[in-house]
């Protein structure tokens, strides 16, 4: 298990090098995740909902995305209540304090080892992920992802630190001096993560970490540059903001607060003709030239943030200047008349107006989609997913009328087809990126587990896991 001494440490990144070096060295491995909090999903083979970061590491393992990886999805619809999706399938909302009470717990409980074992039972080694800091102690008696999910499976614990952050002494002493003596055994390693500058100078602090926890610090890994894996949550949106660039489609994404599925726009960010940057103020739309609304968990509470803030009325100059506008799931949804929620799903907002620019309208359900779907564009067979609440009026799967473009489908700008259209009258340049998604992927993760082995005693990993 890779453990973190706090949230944005790094476990997935690292999870995901550890899920690729096992399988290069002839292993089968498979991740797991007791627990994921995170509006990035994905929709597996069978049509069911797991964090983005399990079917990242599924890939990294060259496995399909199962349920069973991720068997416990959190997606918060606003600061107090959060979506529960158990073993893909969605089984209502609930506020934080129900949902960490004592109550009912068991039963969750049951359910993430039920998956755990399944998997244990297809795949070694099983890499597993904690969330956030091991060292919530207010929180113990109701954890499902952390020491608890590591007692039952017998798992050897590696604890994540972030140096770059600052503290990393005092961090990594009191995750580990805070638990229980029997889950302290468990805690094998630390991995020093993020670390800016020349490693070695480190050599004396990491005698020191080891000293001080009596812990081995099993590596001290640099701060990854130019290896592009998918984020797993929107934190990592805080080093994306730019300004226009001359000479390139400049492209906005609206930073929604709720926003979801970013990772939608990764491919279309590497492409050598595009200058992608979020906008959060209706300054940052006016020198673009195509804007995105993205998806969100809350179309109406932000389909209202953005009539508050002056988003959307500077969306509505931009397509009166010509400029296109694309929304992708809520943000589809919000491109049209009207949305309306009479049942509550979402919450206490039953209709509002959309921005109009979409002959449609869409009514909130409880029930969800989620499918991974294929669909032909300019004559070319292309992928993605769906996954989203409530249904619109509109019958394409992909609606392109009076300078929008809207679709339901995450993953339509992986596809090289309707990147090229949507940059066709912007730009002669020719996309110089001539290798499939599928490929660079897979050179991603070998970059990555390269840079791990480069810095992290495998070796030492491997003993540890066999004792």
């Amino acid at each position: 298990m890779l453990a973190g001494t706090g949230s944005d440490v790094g476990k997935s990144i690292i999870a995901t090098a550890l899920c690729r070096i096992f399988l290069q060295d002839g292993y089968k491995p498979a991740p797991f995740k007791a627990q994921n909090m995170a509006l990035n999903s994905y929709a597996t083979p069978d049509g069911l909902e797991i964090g983005r970061a399990q079917a990242v590491q599924a890939e990294a393992c060259k496995l399909p995305p199962h349920t069973d990886m991720n068997p416990l999805l959190l997606k918060p619809n606003s600061e107090h209540t959060t979506q529960v999706v158990l073993n893909g399938r969605p089984i209502g909302n609930r506020s934080a304090y129900d949902y960490f009470r004592r109550e009912g717990r068991e039963e969750l409980r049951q359910e993430v080892n039920a998956a755990f074992d399944r998997l244990h039972c297809r795949y070694n080694p099983i890499v597993m992920e904690g969330a956030g800091s091991i060292a919530e102690i207010n929180l113990r008696s109701s954890d499902l992802v952390n020491m608890p999910m590591a007692r039952h499976a017998d798992a050897a614990v590696v604890l994540v630190a972030d140096i770059d952050r600052g503290g990393v002494f005092a961090s990594c002493y009191g995750s580990i001096m805070l638990q229980e003596p029997e889950d302290r055994q468990r805690i094998k390693g630390i991995i020093i993560n993020k670390f800016r500058g020349d490693y070695r100078l480190f050599d004396e602090g990491r005698r020191m970490v080891e000293q001080l926890c009596g812990v081995p610090v099993l590596g001290v890994v640099p701060m990854m540059k130019d290896i592009a894996i998918d984020a797993e949550d929107s934190v990592a949106l805080e080093r994306k903001w730019h300004t226009t660039v001359a000479g390139k489609v400049n492209i906005a994404v609206v930073l929604l607060r709720h926003i979801s599925n970013f990772t939608d726009f990764d491919v279309l960010e590497r492409d050598p003709r595009v200058n992608l940057y979020y906008a959060a103020t209706p300054d940052d739309l006016t020198q673009a030239d195509i804007i995105i609304l993205p998806g969100t968990k809350a179309t109406l509470d932000d389909l209202l943030e953005l009539r508050r803030n002056g988003m959307a009325q500077a969306v509505l100059r931009a397509h009166a200047e010509h400029k296109t506008i694309v929304g992708i799931c809520g943000g589809y949804q919000m491109l049209g008349r009207t949305v309306n929620d009479p049942d509550g799903v979402e919450g206490s907002i039953a209709s509002l107006p959309g921005l109009g620019l979409l002959d449609m309208d869409t009514t909130m359900s409880a029930e969800k989609t989620t499918q991974q779907i294929e669909f032909s564009f300019g004559g070319s067979l292309c992928k993605g997913y769906e996954i989203h609440q409530g249904q619109s009026t509109a019958s394409e799967a992909i609606t392109i009328s009076n300078g929008c473009i809207g679709t339901y489908i995450h993953g339509i700008l992986d596809n090289k087809p309707v990147i090229d259209y949507l940059l066709r009258d912007k730009t002669q340049a020719s996309n110089v990126d001539a290798v499939s998604l599928d490929d660079f992927r897979n050179q991603q993760y070998d970059l990555l587990a390269e840079h791990v082995r480069k810095y992290v005693d495998i070796n030492r990993i491997y003993d540890i896991m066999r004792l």
